[in-house]
């Protein structure tokens, strides 16, 4: 049955990549929410949605509303979220969930107290490398993750005019906060280190231990230019290693032999290394970036079936992390 989706929120983010990819699962855009209204009238057009609002309660008063979506800022996300749950209506929201751990607590009670999902736009889970990472490392071939490494980066133009790293954290680092986890195993402990060239070039190293015993660190920082490779992770296991570039490039290293001096050496199957990377001349409904991956966990998840979509209590634990890892930069 087609899903009637209230959404709010109509910035570039939610019309470049949220809802152009929600429109091809199985749901229908009643009506659309946003202060500003060139904004909203362009987003109505685009998506051929007639009712248009500017105030949250009008949009939850929509008759026949099953669900609400929003990509706003995390104040918002706050109030909203708690609405639309106090209305009964079950609801996803891009990430950060709250400015505050506390928030993301608060809008944890508020889903368990509606009985209504909650669900969070971690999509980073979703991105194709690090999905296929995933599910290597869940196929049982690759053993035991031992360590984590990588980079996650913006460029410092992000913060002209002002150098308040909170944007930052909120809306990049809570990523690295959640996927971990997802590649490796709950987080033990967090521990970091920073250097400031300048106010708002900073670059900081955090250091994780996993409750699988496996030992990670991730390099953050707004030194690099967005025009660069800026992510990068690496699994590292007994004899075998995986390497995400970028989301979108893989690569499995087993335990290959030396072959120089064999002259009948192949390519095995079952030892050498496989490479992987989307094709870009194919169709343009591709998405490596995971939006609609993400989507298609996230639709049936509002209409109350089980599914690996990231939920409200992930995003408290992520938050959390998030929190410990300000503390420790005294950032």
């Amino acid at each position: 049955m087609t899903m009637k989706i209230g959404w709010i929120g109509c910035g570039i983010h939610a019309t470049q990549m949220l809802l152009p990819q929600l429109v091809r699962h199985d749901v229908e855009l009643v009506a659309l929410c946003d202060i500003d209204g060139a904004r909203l009238r362009d987003a109505g057009r685009q998506f051929g949605v007639i009712n248009l609002v500017s105030d949250v309660a009008d949009l939850l008063k929509t008759p026949g509303l099953d669900a609400v979506g929003m990509a706003v800022g995390p104040d918002q996300h706050l109030a909203f979220g708690k609405m639309a749950l106090e209305r009964g209506l079950p609801v996803f929201m891009e990430k950060p969930p709250s400015g505050s751990a506390a928030g993301a607590r608060e809008l944890l009670a508020a889903s368990e107290k509606a009985k209504k999902p909650l669900l969070l736009g971690f999509m980073k889970r979703y991105s194709i490398g690090n999905r296929m990472a995933a599910n290597i490392v869940k196929s049982g071939r690759f053993g035991d993750v031992l360590g984590l490494t990588g980079y996650y980066m913006t460029a410092p133009g992000y913060f002209v005019g002002n150098v308040d790293y909170t944007g930052f954290f909120l809306h990049h680092c809570v990523h690295y906060m959640d996927l971990v986890s997802f590649l490796v195993s709950p987080v033990r402990s967090i521990s970091a280190r920073k250097v400031e060239k300048t106010p708002g070039r900073v670059l900081f190293h955090v250091g994780f231990e996993f409750e699988c015993g496996a030992i990670g660190n991730v390099a953050m920082g707004t030194i690099q230019s967005r025009g660069t490779p800026v992510e990068r992770i690496e699994l590292m296991g007994d004899h075998q290693r995986i390497e995400v570039e970028d989301v979108i490039d893989i690569k499995w290293h087993r335990n290959p032999p030396f072959k120089i001096d064999d002259l009948g050496a192949t390519l095995n199957d079952d030892c050498d290394t496989l490479t992987w990377k989307p094709n870009f001349t194919a169709a343009a409904n591709e998405d490596p970036k995971g939006y609609h991956s993400l989507l298609a966990d996230v639709v049936p998840a509002l209409a109350g079936a089980s599914t690996p979509a990231p939920t409200i209590a992930e995003g408290v634990i992520a938050m959390e992390r998030l929190e410990t890892l300000r503390r420790e930069l005294a950032l």
